[in-house]
């Protein structure tokens, strides 16, 4: 009888496949990289193929590992690198063009005009998003304006939009459904997170045809039965939710007021606030943090574009270091009399000031600045990043008078440097646990309990296990100092002062 979980979480520069037995225990995994295109400055882009390539190359390996096959898989759960928007072919599979990245910035200027057309409001008010290229509403528009015959196909019916997630269940299935979850659908600016639908005004806004978009289903929802010819078995799968929020449920941040934060290519700070939508007044976003059995619980989120994408520039740009974990080893050797700064909005600022045109900038040089200083500063910034982050986090939600819990995940976490920096600017614990692969862990999760393999939500929390916890050590004086030092290397980089 089938009783392992397959996860997949396709990444932002790799797609991953882990196998779970009952006891979530990694039985088997595979991983595959795949190329960046970045066609324009501030434009980045991935093959389609590449992505579905990657993804089933790591099922495969992870199959092969563990000694199973498709046989042996009894559901399996998508995790995905959110806002990257494909539009293809309904009838062939084709995409009309690469897929339009999460990075990429080259709809500025329609958000720009939405902006100056007074319509921020009331799109944040409906989304909880803010007017940024980060998100995938205004990719659809750029797709459909720009590819040739693309408008006249998509209100026909004859294409379809997804983000990653909706294109692999569209793969993995033969074509046969076209669905997201609401975690994915919360990031398009064309969702209504209070109402739970798409939203017809919206649509209208951005010119995307209601034709082309997915079914929105529960994160543990039914996405339908895997091509039985692809993996050797039909496979139901049964757990789908953005990177973000899968590691929220992997962090079993469950409870309002927990936060995780994870450090990957980018770095995005999620707090629980339960059934409360709570509306940012610091340019925060509100989103659904996950959607189960019907029931929707929000979230607030700070986002980072920036974050190990700035350590794969010292090795890849720079070439200072061999491997990105000769980063903190680098930083420890550098001269605590030079405050070296760098704000690396190499792809525009996030959370919380939302500056596209922004682009990244060091601060602090001298002549005995050296690799040192340098991985220094791209470490510190992640953590600088995430002060500001918990710093807007508290104003939107200290008036609801519950204390907060860190917990993060991520490739960076490894870096004792780097989390022991975190807990001394943040003043506050940061805890790193056993599992750090929570995001999927998350998708792995859903899966499985909604097969009735794993664990319930209370006994899911209870598995969560502290590997260490790293506590402030800084003095409050230097501290504030390397704060105002931070704050004003920022201002010195924003285009709207």
């Amino acid at each position: 009888m089938a009783s392992y979980i397959l996860a997949i979480d396709q990444g932002t520069t790799s797609s991953r496949a882990l196998i779970f037995d009952t006891s979530m225990k990694v039985v088997g995994q595979g991983q595959k990289e795949f190329r960046q295109h970045f066609p324009q400055s501030g434009w980045v882009e991935h093959d389609p193929e590449d992505i579905w390539d990657s993804v089933v190359f790591s099922i495969r390996t992870a199959l092969k590992r563990a000694g199973l096959s498709g046989r042996d898989i009894a559901a399996i759960g998508i995790t995905n690198q959110r806002e990257t928007t494909l539009v293809w072919d309904r009838d062939t599979g084709t995409p009309i063009h690469k897929a339009i990245v999460w990075q990429d910035r080259r709809t500025a200027e329609i958000c720009n005009q939405l902006k100056n057309d007074g319509l921020e409001a009331l799109i944040t008010g409906k989304t909880g998003l803010l007017l940024d290229p980060y998100f995938s509403g205004t990719k659809v528009k750029w797709l459909l304006d720009t590819v040739e015959g693309a408008r006249k196909r998509a209100e026909a019916g004859a294409l379809a939009f997804g983000t990653i997630d909706t294109y692999l269940i569209w793969r993995l299935t033969g074509g046969a459904v076209h669905a997201t979850d609401a975690t994915n659908a919360s990031r398009t600016l064309l969702f209504n997170i209070e109402k739970g639908t798409w939203d017809d005004e919206l649509l209208a806004l951005l010119d995307v045809p209601a034709a082309i978009l997915p079914e929105v289903h529960d994160c543990d929802g039914d996405f339908g039965i895997t091509d039985p010819d692809l993996l050797g078995a039909p496979i139901p799968i049964r757990g789908v939710a953005g990177d973000q929020h899968a590691a929220m449920i992997g962090q079993a941040c469950f409870e309002p007021g927990m936060i995780k934060s994870t450090y990957g290519t980018g770095c995005f700070a999620v707090l629980n606030t339960g059934e409360t939508l709570v509306r940012s007044q610091n340019r925060l976003l509100t989103t659904i943090a996950y959607r189960l059995g019907g029931k929707t619980t929000y979230a607030l989120e700070g986002s980072i574009f920036v974050a190990g994408a700035a350590v794969q520039w010292l090795r890849d740009g720079l070439k200072i270091i061999g491997k990105a974990s000769d980063s903190g080893r680098l930083a420890l050797g550098a001269d605590d009399n030079q405050n070296v700064y760098l704000v690396p909005a190499f792809v525009g600022l996030g959370a919380p000031y939302w500056d596209a045109e922004a682009r990244g900038a060091m601060f602090g040089l001298t002549r005995n600045t050296g690799p040192e200083e340098f991985a220094r500063a791209a470490l510190e910034a992640v953590c600088y990043q995430t002060a500001d982050l918990l710093d807007a986090m508290h104003k939107d939600w200290n008036a609801h008078g519950a204390a907060t819990v860190l917990r993060v995940d991520g490739g960076m976490v490894n870096s004792d440097y780097t989390m022991q920096f975190l807990a001394d600017i943040l003043d506050a614990p940061v805890d790193r646990p056993h599992m750090l692969e929570t995001t999927v862990l998350g998708a792995g999760w859903l899966a499985g309990q909604a097969m009735g393999l794993l664990p319930d939500r209370t006994a899911f929390s209870k598995s969560w296990a502290l590997e260490h916890q790293f506590v402030p050590e800084m003095d409050d004086a230097q501290r504030n100092a390397k704060l105002s030092g931070w704050r004003d290397a920022v201002s010195r980089t924003l285009t709207a002062r």
